[in-house]
């Protein structure tokens, strides 16, 4: 494949993963955050059949994320990975507990399924809060010594990354909030609604918080948006501009599609809220694939390698996508209480 830029093409691929992962688990990781505040355990069980055609091919991105990091930039694996051990491993087992409960709940008894419901909001929450951890320590640095991790097991907590783990939980309990007022009705709507307007509003405070916080967590954020020493570079920061505004976009299309009661215009704004924090986060150490030492062309695999992966991407990632589109065309509109999942 002369020409192209293979490194390049692998990490806009499992950016793209990594994106698609965020969206699409976030709202059905949001409906699980939900659920304790639903009325009864007929709502829930309209929340879980909103979300039971997708769930599980949701998790597919992270899948494809993690696998091409593994195989396309074995030097970031190699360091990111034993940074990040502890929040990896809970994030994971918190996965499998939230999909074993989502089949068990269905099935079980009077207790068995209080029981289950409890494990599918706490592995839900629990995911959500070790996916804030990874991004909050991946964020602030990772300490390299040459190629490998030289820093300690538990790096990645500190109060920035609990603050972002709270922003984050925020930003899916969003996502799952206005996923609900587009495909439900009657009173669980309206408690979506309620629910979304909430979180909105965490969600701006937190995000506000996070994006500040983010100024001072290492000095080479600060410098790309030009506001390092507390003067503003305006050939730097403007730039930079359109992210945050189009971070404050979303979050009014999510206000006014709520003010407004539209079924479908609140998630859309909850989306783009999420785009401008990923476009914000690339701006932050883009082209680090290791904040801040290590560049996706140091890390790459071999370009040999990296074609024949890519080859193999090529046929599989529209079938994914085809796939994906399918099932949520499939499975639109509202879901009522008597659609059921067996």
């Amino acid at each position: 494949m002369n020409g192209l830029d293979l490194p390049l093409i692998w990490a806009g691929i499992i950016a793209t993963a990594v994106l698609l992962y965020v969206l699409l688990d976030g709202f059905d990781l949001g409906v699980g955050i939900l659920f304790p505040f639903a009325r009864t355990p007929k709502d829930r069980d309209v929340m879980m059949d909103s979300i039971a055609p997708v769930w599980d091919g949701n998790e597919t991105w992270l899948v494809l994320g993690g696998g091409g990091l593994f195989a396309a930039f074995p030097l970031a694996y190699s360091a990111i990975l034993p940074a990040l051990y502890l929040p990896v491993i809970l994030m994971l087992l918190a996965l499998i507990l939230r999909g074993v409960a989502f089949e068990f709940r269905i099935r079980g008894r009077r207790r068995g399924q209080a029981f289950w419901t409890a494990a599918f909001a706490g592995g839900s929450l629990t995911a959500a809060v070790a996916q804030g951890f990874i991004l909050g320590g991946f964020i602030q640095g990772v300490t390299l010594n040459g190629t490998q991790f030289a820093g300690g097991p538990f790096d990645w907590l500190t109060p920035y990354t609990v603050l972002v783990a709270a922003g984050l939980v925020a930003g899916y309990a969003l996502l799952g909030a206005t996923w609900l007022v587009w495909r439900t009705e009657t009173e669980l709507h309206a408690d979506a609604r309620r629910w979304a307007g909430i979180a909105a509003a965490a969600v701006a405070g937190l995000l506000a918080a996070v994006s500040l916080a983010t100024l001072f967590v290492h000095p080479r954020i600060a410098e790309r948006w030009g506001l390092a020493g507390g003067a503003i570079d305006l050939a730097a920061f403007l730039p930079h501009l359109p992210i945050p505004l189009l971070g404050l976009a979303g979050l009014a299309v999510v206000a006014v599609g709520l003010r407004r009661k539209s079924h479908g215009w609140p998630h859309v704004g909850a989306t783009v809220v999420f785009l401008s924090g990923y476009a914000g986060l690339a701006a932050g150490f883009f082209p680090n694939i290791v904040p801040y030492d290590m560049t996706f062309r140091q890390a790459a695999n071999q370009d040999n390698a990296l074609a024949l992966m890519l080859g193999g991407v090529a046929i599989l990632l529209p079938v994914i996508l085809g796939y994906t589109i399918w099932v949520y065309w499939l499975f639109r509109g509202k879901v009522t209480p008597d659609a059921g999942y067996h």
